[in-house]
């Protein structure tokens, strides 16, 4: 049986990542195995030193949707933590995912600026990209200098503000539940 996928979206500092782990430990509580695919991560093996150019972020994000549909083409169910700034990149996914849903994380700006800057860790994420923004030190952060697409037509809007990351998980564990894809 082919994997599913969940594509967490929304602007850095809305919870991406958090909601991602909490949602992973959750489906494994139900003996259910996924994948985070994070475009951080993937973005730094791709290009080291990365611009944030489109061209460049086309190619992360292509290579993001070939990776999620190859891995669910075999089985494995992917949580993808990625802004995905542009709808094309998340619509890609959903073209060619059999099983997948859009997550959108709902968050002012404001809060996402000021959880960027109380980041402790940050594995594979930038450090400090609204503070570059705002000082005119790089233009490609989404939702300041580039745009950030919001989906027209998500599985699930989840208020980030208002929500933990624990309930936000609870929340997209229900919707997986009902679609059939976790018990």
């Amino acid at each position: 049986m082919k994997g599913w996928a969940v594509w967490i979206t929304g602007l850095p500092g809305s919870g991406k990542s958090s909601i991602a782990k909490e949602l992973q430990q959750r489906v494994l509580k139900r003996r259910v195995k996924s994948r985070i695919l994070s475009s951080d991560e993937l973005r730094k093996r791709i290009t080291p030193a990365p611009k944030y150019t489109e061209e460049e972020r086309d190619l992360v994000y292509e290579m993001l949707a070939l990776t999620a549909k190859n891995l669910t083409d075999e089985g494995v169910n992917v949580v993808i933590d990625a802004t995905g700034n542009r709808r094309r990149y998340r619509e890609r996914c959903r073209r060619e995912i059999s099983r997948f849903a859009e997550i959108y994380l709902k968050c002012p700006l404001e809060l996402c600026i000021e959880r960027e800057k109380r980041r402790i860790e940050s594995s594979y994420a930038p450090r400090g990209i609204y503070e570059k923004a705002f000082a005119r030190r790089s233009s490609t952060v989404p939702g300041v200098g580039v745009p950030y697409e919001e989906p027209l037509n998500p599985e699930l809007t989840l208020d980030s503000k208002e929500l933990s990351p624990r309930q936000c998980a609870e929340k997209i564990v229900e919707e997986l539940e009902a679609w059939g894809w976790v018990s």
